[in-house]
């Protein structure tokens, strides 16, 4: 079997983040303000609490990584490692074991949605700014993620592929 390497440097992963985030928040924030004519657009409460929520959505990022990898590619915990690369400044979920494709994707999706766009569709309805916050720095995290997935659009579903052990990416099988 041929193992092919599509990974990125965690720095190129960080600074693709901020490219694509960039448009988006800037997207995200024009519809909520025309949305809600400009109107609650800041936070409300203490700002000590909505960096705890932040950081607390970071740790949950990896944690739905290494979840929605333990239920879609049926992999025990004991294969997803949780750390945190200083020299990137880079917080990772990483699984040692080979896994299906597709559930690798739907890995790198989660995070993305879970604290990104859903909280991005809760703060339209509900006209939230501390959730339209949250969710333009979760997005904006997941950009990453979505890289990942660009990566990986060419890979056949049944493939399987193994998270890189340093980088952002995987090895991908190839017969």
């Amino acid at each position: 079997m041929n193992k092919r390497d599509l990974s990125v440097s965690m720095q190129r992963a960080n600074s693709t983040a901020l490219y694509i985030g960039i448009p988006v928040v800037v997207f995200q924030f024009t519809i909520f303000s025309g949305l809600h004519n400009g109107e609650n657009l800041e936070t409300t409460g203490s700002f000590l609490v909505f960096l705890a929520f932040v950081l607390a959505g970071v740790v949950a990022h990896e944690f739905i990584h290494g979840l929605t990898w333990m239920a879609f590619g049926g992999k025990p915990l004991s294969t997803i490692k949780f750390g945190f690369q200083w020299k990137t400044f880079t917080p990772y979920a990483h699984l040692s074991e080979p896994i299906e494709v597709n559930a690798y994707r739907i890995g790198a999706f989660m995070p993305g949605l879970i604290l990104g766009f859903i909280p991005y569709i809760l703060s339209l309805v509900l006209g939230n700014g501390n959730l339209l916050w949250f969710s333009m720095i979760h997005l904006t995290a997941a950009g990453g993620d979505w890289l990942i997935l660009w990566l990986l659009r060419k890979v056949k579903r049944g493939t399987l592929v193994e998270d890189h052990p340093t980088q952002a990416g995987c090895y991908v099988y190839e017969s």
